[in-house]
């Protein structure tokens, strides 16, 4: 028995709304930067397995720009988040709602 592209393809959609729920569900800033990682590396499940399916090696290429931006927004976002947190002492989401203003 082979695993076809369609079960990747699920297995994709789950990893993506388990990512979804951390996002709304969860109010510390580092658990919701892991939820939007889970999210991209179900995209990019999607690109790979379509790209597999189809023959086709772009798929592959939109993985490699996709993990770039995703290291990129890691570093900056934790970055900010580890500055917040010395300052204020926490990495709640709905506290760091009142530094405006």
């Amino acid at each position: 028995m082979t695993v076809g592209p369609a079960w990747y393809m699920l297995l994709a959609a789950g990893l993506f709304v388990i990512g979804i729920a951390g996002v709304l569900t969860r109010r510390n800033a580092l658990i919701m930067f892991m939820s939007i990682e889970l999210m991209l590396n179900a995209v990019n499940l999607t690109f790979i397995a379509a790209g597999t399916a189809l023959g086709d090696l772009s798929g592959q290429v939109a993985v490699f720009f996709v993990l770039v931006v995703a290291a990129a927004e890691v570093v900056v976002g934790l970055a900010i988040v580890v500055a917040v947190y010395r300052r204020r002492g926490t990495a709640n989401v709905d506290e760091l709602s009142e530094m405006s203003g």
